[in-house]
């Protein structure tokens, strides 16, 4: 029976020769993941089922992320649950403040990510690690517990749609761009519970942080998971990362599609994600005058080295606009230090910008960078719903780094070629 990357792993993960969309299965888990505002939900219905111990010491992930370093006394109690829970269960990758990153640009890193696998964590943007060859998906609490109590979730098995990029990537345009162009096309439910899978010559041609960034929105399309091969980059990636064994998945010749779209980007241009919605997408040119106050580059999506390095290339000798704000948020210490290496922090802060440890902060209206009424920010993260960095009657408007560097250039939302 001929059958998609998703359901390959889910056969194999719940102990079964094959598998079809629609079908209920139980599954073997390879990482459990929370974060401090999930987690401590988890750990409270963990106490309750009545076990001692996590079902494996090695397969638990808690990252403090979003409110932390902690901005206040309600955070810092939050943190401290999942604290003294690593401590308790003697989790190995437990990671605090100071060594941790945003988690799905740290789980990578550290090689806790690999093809095959089934991972679930407690945040919904899990999805990044498609990027890899593995199925990852969020999760509610309850679910992270009971994982974290038996080494095993529930899925329905989704149907896949295939979406098939061809064409070379013209300047300025890059991961953010591909699955804002889906998002736009499809809508923000086009993929309700489906597998989301990227081929063809653009993907490949794609580094990985690229390919993360589009598995990490394949959620704002309503996606159970977005999922890309893996091939010789993803080897080189998993290289001096891990050590352990892994099986990789590719979908069958004959493998049953719901749906199989197909895109030319060799004309596509910036995709700019107008308020309130990821599908609300525009291309660069169709922008207009549209004044801003505050850029913000990083987060789960864009917050990796090569996002840095992007934005850093626009505002080399340039200054932000004196009206804008603009904000890095690099998305782990390593990627932190390597920017410092190689000079890239200190060509931020050059041009005005105000650098920070990593943390989720802004991206969901937690802290360092809430948005007041009226006030219009530009951003590298994934999502622009009513409230969502601030007040609600703010407005996020999404793009790729180079964007929103030239944005903060420029003032308004204008395209790379405009300012370089």
């Amino acid at each position: 029976m001929a059958m998609t990357m998703v359901e390959k792993i889910l056969a194999a993960h719940s102990g079964r020769n094959s598998v079809k969309p629609g079908e209920i299965v139980t599954a073997e888990v390879d990482l459990v993941l929370g974060n401090d505002i999930t987690a401590p939900v988890a750990i409270r219905e963990f106490e309750k089922i009545g076990v001692d111990k996590v079902f494996d010491a090695d397969k638990i992930a808690l990252v403090p992320d979003h409110f932390t370093p902690n901005k206040d006394i309600n955070s810092a109690e939050q943190s401290r649950v999942l604290r003294d829970f690593a401590r308790e269960q003697q989790l190995e990758n437990y990671f605090e403040i100071g060594e941790m990153g945003i988690e799905h640009c740290l789980l990578p890193e550290q090689g806790l990510v690999r093809p095959g696998e089934i991972i679930i964590g407690a945040d919904s943007h899990t999805c990044t690690y498609g990027a890899l060859g593995a199925l990852a998906t969020g999760v509610g609490s309850t679910d992270m517990a009971a994982a974290m109590a038996s080494g095993q979730a529930w899925f329905k098995v989704p149907e896949t749609m295939k979406f098939v990029f061809q064409g070379e990537l013209p300047d300025w345009v890059g991961g953010k761009d591909l699955i804002l162009q889906v998002i736009g096309d499809i809508g923000v439910d086009g993929a309700l519970y489906r597998s989301m899978e990227f081929t063809g010559e653009t993907i490949a041609s794609l580094s990985l942080a690229g390919r993360m960034t589009i598995a990490n929105m394949a959620i704002e399309a309503g996606g159970k998971c977005g999922l890309i091969a893996p091939d010789q980059k993803t080897r080189e990636y998993l290289e001096g990362r891990t050590t352990a064994e892994y099986t990789e998945y590719f979908s069958d010749p004959g493998a049953d599609y719901f749906e199989v779209r197909e895109y030319d980007v060799s004309q596509l241009e910036p995709q700019v994600a107008f308020p309130h919605l990821p599908e609300n997408t525009r291309g660069i040119s169709e922008v207009g005058e549209i004044a801003i106050d505050q850029a913000v580059i990083g987060s789960c999506t864009n917050g990796r080295l090569e996002d840095l390095r992007l934005a850093a290339e626009i505002l080399d000798g340039r200054k932000r606009h004196s009206e804008v704000r603009l904000l890095v948020f690099p998305g782990t210490q390593q990627i932190y230090r390597q920017a410092l290496a190689e000079g890239i922090i200190d060509t931020l802060i050059a041009a005005g910008a105000a650098v920070s440890t990593p943390t989720c902060g802004p991206c969901l209206g937690g802290h360092m960078g809430v948005l007041a009424a009226g006030e219009r920010a530009i951003a590298t993260t994934n999502r622009n719903f009513v409230g969502r960095m601030g007040h609600p009657e703010s407005e996020v408007y999404l793009a790729n780094p180079a964007v929103a560097a030239a944005s903060a250039v420029a003032g308004r939302i204008i395209s790379p070629g405009e300012v370089v």
